[in-house]
């Protein structure tokens, strides 16, 4: 998100990277102990191992950091999504593979994603639209893979919901983990989501 990646007083765009890579780091360490609103700049200056003066160097206010945050996250998922959705021609082995990827990546990042849903009403409403925009063009992504690699034609509202069942259920192994957690290992997860979407691909919504 181009505005908050302006909000610094330092000019050496390295030192920025990495300064910034620092305090999102330590944010999502505290989040994840204390939520947004309980954590303050200066314990987040800390876990960063900088002074609180330093740390307003690359941020105005304290949502600043939350949407360092959301930008990292996102941008990591996205850049794993269209990673793997690069084919041109993929076919149904293609999609399962895609599948067992993305689960297995939510599944290293499912305290970052639990952030993501527990924070989002922290955020203003222009931040939250670009958020939005970004999940909905994950989704899409999935959803021309899925038409492209299903058996069978397949209607566009069809695939639009697959892809978004795909997209939430990584996040539920995350979020829904002290239940889903309990009961079955990351591999079964995936087994089990696995088969039912191509239960769901073999047959159309008129033949259900």
């Amino acid at each position: 998100m181009q505005e908050s990646t302006s909000n610094s007083s330092i000019k050496d765009v390295t030192l920025v990277k990495k300064r910034r890579n620092e305090i999102i780091q330590s944010a999502i360490t505290l989040f994840k102990q204390k939520g947004f609103h309980r954590t303050t700049t200066r314990e987040i200056a800390k876990e960063a191992g900088f002074s609180i003066g330093t740390l307003y160097e690359y941020i105005r206010k304290k949502e600043d950091v939350l949407i360092l945050v959301y930008e990292s996250i996102n941008d990591h998922v996205y850049q794993h999504m269209a990673t793997l959705t690069k084919k041109d021609d993929p076919i149904l082995d293609d999609l399962i593979l895609i599948i067992d990827s993305y689960y297995r990546f939510i599944d290293d990042l499912q305290d970052e994603v639990l952030i993501l849903y527990q924070e989002i009403k922290s955020l203003d409403k222009t931040v939250k639209r670009k958020v939005f925009q970004t999940e909905r063009e994950q989704v899409l992504m999935l959803k021309r893979t899925i038409m492209a690699a299903s058996p069978r034609e397949m209607t566009t509202e069809e695939a639009d919901i697959l892809a978004n069942n795909i997209f939430v259920q990584g996040h539920m192994w995350g979020f829904r983990r002290w239940l889903l957690q309990k009961d079955y290992t990351i591999d079964q997860y995936i087994a089990m989501q696995t088969k039912l979407l191509l239960q769901t691909i073999q047959y159309s919504a008129t033949e259900i």
